[in-house]
């Protein structure tokens, strides 16, 4: 555990996956709890981001995804326009072997006692129905259901905030903002991706999908049977004359081996954290391929969630979310004014707005 606790604290105070405010570290033992809540910055106010259940390998990957997923919350947030920093929080286990109410009371607890410098919400694993839960322990928990007085699923607002981006993508690339015409393919059809499908279809795109469930794509095929189904994400980044790769499953769908051979011109997908390495971003510039971030346009779910601490509104949230496409836009235009690619712009933007409240 000694070396475990080193590498924390060493990443937290010297490396550039560091800087965070504050991470906190929970034991519930008698429910099975161990968690991790990491809080990257509150510069532009409480910390939102979600919760994860997942089965880590180790303490220490769950630590590392909880630095890595809250430092990328805070970019989010930031290029989201909303007045909230970055956080995220793992809980260690199998959410279908050990998730249960008692446990997640005790986790809601825990979050209760930061007293509001971190806002919860659901992500892989975690559910509305589980945000209920939390929420009787935690007022600062947001994913709620419709009535608990949340907002529920939101998958709609983040597949429209993706459709925004990829919009922004087709203005910068081919002068329109439409897919009428394009093949897009999408790699996972799940919560997100079969809303996305149905954007694009009411658009006028071709669309290819691959997902490892098959319900998920019978879903899609048994409404739209025009659509195509190729066996895997391998073969749809390699599908002749496609235009745009929207990856909508989990990270790191962007490496070394699929940048070579990725037939697309455009990259705008739901996935959080695409890029699998550092450089990836510079090998998609290199190969003439427009890299939308993904947490730019992915962003339409937490602005969802942050509308429930001010009473849900769908139209505030839908409008605030068709910004997307004009923020898209402007990491395009400093992208080629400062020859740098879209990744390393997004980052300056959102470090810029958060340099700008801390001197506030």
């Amino acid at each position: 555990m000694t070396d475990v606790t080193d590498g924390v604290l060493h990443t937290l105070f010297h490396s550039d996956q560091g800087g965070h405010e504050q991470v906190v570290i929970c034991q519930d033992r008698a429910t099975g709890l161990k968690a991790v809540i990491a809080l990257h910055s509150t510069a532009l106010g409480p910390a939102l981001g979600g919760t994860r259940f997942y089965p880590y390998a180790s303490e220490a990957d769950a630590v590392a995804d909880a630095l890595n997923l809250s430092r990328g919350m805070s970019y989010k947030n930031a290029l989201a326009g909303l007045d909230h920093g970055g956080g995220k929080a793992v809980i260690i286990g199998d959410p279908e072997k050990i998730k249960s109410e008692e446990l997640l009371l005790a986790y809601g607890r825990f979050v209760a006692s930061l007293g509001g410098r971190y806002v919860t919400a659901c992500d892989v694993g975690t559910y509305v129905a589980d945000m209920d839960v939390v929420a009787r322990e935690c007022r600062w928990t947001t994913g709620r259901s419709p009535e608990n007085g949340g907002a529920g699923d939101s998958s709609v607002l983040t597949a429209f905030g993706v459709f925004q981006g990829m919009r922004a993508s087709a203005q910068h690339l081919w002068g329109d903002p439409t897919l009428r015409g394009r093949k897009v393919g999408v790699a996972g059809v799940g919560k997100v991706g079969h809303h996305l499908v149905e954007h694009l279809i009411a658009d006028g795109a071709e669309v290819v999908i691959t997902d490892v469930r098959e319900e998920s794509l019978r879903r899609i095929t048994d409404l739209h049977p025009e659509v195509t189904v190729v066996a895997d994400t391998d073969a749809l980044i390699r599908t002749e004359g496609l235009d745009v790769y929207a990856p909508c499953a989990l990270g790191g769908a962007l490496n070394d081996d699929t940048v070579s051979v990725l037939t697309a011109k455009v990259v705008c997908g739901a996935a959080n954290n695409q890029l699998a390495h550092p450089g990836v971003e510079k090998d998609l510039a290199d190969r003439s391929v427009l890299y939308a971030p993904d947490y730019v346009v992915n962003a339409g779910g937490v602005i969802q969630v942050a509308d429930e601490l001010h009473g849900f509104d769908f139209d505030r949230c839908k409008a605030k979310a068709t910004k997307i496409f004009d923020t898209t836009l402007e990491i395009f235009a400093h992208a080629k004014a400062d020859g740098i690619p879209p990744a390393a712009a997004a980052d300056r933007l959102a470090e810029q707005r958060m340099a700008e409240a801390r001197a506030h």
